[in-house]
């Protein structure tokens, strides 16, 4: 189980209180994928990072299968992210002069897994995100589109409990954008896995299991158990910090 309880972000900007995250509290169950609308400036990214570990909170607790992830040291924050979260950033974060490939295996390669290895398990995910003829081309040689599904297979490479997506579709088409929203939502299905899509797409929420509305930092239109409709860090400055060593 993920379990958010009264989860508190605020930042200060010139002279001013900005509550990006103010009191958020929610579950998602292993096997369930939950769709976290909003607009633009609502909490939806600084939320996302904070269940990553990736930012702290001011207050309130975030637990992941039990386990208060908000008081865990660095390098346990850094285990955690590398090793039970599958991520998908907007701004994609693949490295330059890399085939698509070697991209989407870099955090299975941080974890230790031998390149062969790491190449066996992220091809299938590639190919399911349409990317076969693409295996070896690297970024500046692909669409953003493109670029957000190598991020995706990357992100599920892993087979993580946890998957985090920003939104995963805003860089593709109508029909594309469904068919990784579905893809996401069988994975939380197939692998009982849970599955935390933020979006601005109405059409993909709704093939989420259940919808909520973050807005000014705050859950609303209804608490989201029963109701059915600045430059980020980068993760893997982070992850190289407590990754073993490559052999």
């Amino acid at each position: 189980m993920l379990e958010l309880e009264g989860v508190v972000k605020h930042y200060h900007s010139e002279g001013e209180e900005v509550r990006a995250v103010d009191g958020v509290s929610f579950t998602i169950a292993p096997g369930e994928m939950l769709a976290l609308l909003g607009p633009s400036g609502s909490g939806k990214t600084t939320l996302l990072f904070l269940i990553a570990a990736l930012l702290r909170p001011d207050a309130g607790a975030i637990r992941y299968q039990g386990r208060n992830i908000t008081s865990v040291s660095e390098r346990e924050a850094s285990d955690y992210l590398l090793k039970d979260v599958g991520f998908v950033f907007q701004n994609f974060h693949l490295m330059p002069r890399v085939s698509a490939v070697e991209n989407a295996a870099r955090k299975l390669l941080i974890a230790g897994v031998g390149m062969r290895e790491a190449q066996a398990r992220v091809i299938p995910w590639l190919e399911r995100m349409g990317l076969a003829h693409r295996l070896q081309h690297p970024p500046e040689k692909m669409s953003g589109g493109e670029r957000q599904r190598v991020a995706i297979a990357r992100a599920l490479a892993g087979e993580p409990g946890l998957i985090l997506a920003d939104e995963p579709t805003g860089n593709l088409d109508s029909a594309r954008s469904r068919e990784i929203v579905q893809l996401l939502h069988s994975v939380a299905h197939e692998r009982e896995a849970r599955v935390l899509l933020v979006t601005h797409d109405q059409e993909a929420a709704l093939i989420a299991d259940r919808c909520a509305t973050l807005r000014d930092g705050k859950l609303v239109d209804g608490h989201p158990e029963g109701q059915v409709n600045g430059e980020p860090p980068n993760p893997f400055d982070i992850q190289a910090r407590s990754a073993p060593a490559q052999g």
